[in-house]
């Protein structure tokens, strides 16, 4: 394996962690974003406020995106498996 295999796995994985990681932290943010302009809005402060939407979002994206998120994990495992034939002399 030289050089060029290890950036190019070093690439995919990063891409991986990316893609599968994208849908939960987006739907986060959004929730805690409208959280934040609605507690503005109303001048309402608690913690649990801001805390209890954005597990929801966290947890709704697992739900409707987590087929994604799975196929993309088992293909990049596949991959790596697929690249230990590669590490011989």
């Amino acid at each position: 394996m030289g050089v060029d295999d290890f950036l190019k796995l070093g690439q995919f994985s990063i891409e991986t962690a990316m893609y599968v990681s994208a849908p939960v932290l987006g739907l986060g943010l959004l929730a805690g974003l409208f959280v934040s302009i609605f507690q503005a809005a109303t001048q309402i402060n608690d913690g649990a406020l801001a805390f209890i939407p954005k597990i929801a979002a966290a947890f709704a994206g697992i739900i409707f995106f987590g087929n994604f998120m799975i196929t993309r994990l088992a293909g990049f495992t596949t991959w790596v498996y697929s690249q230990i034939a590669n590490l011989g002399p």
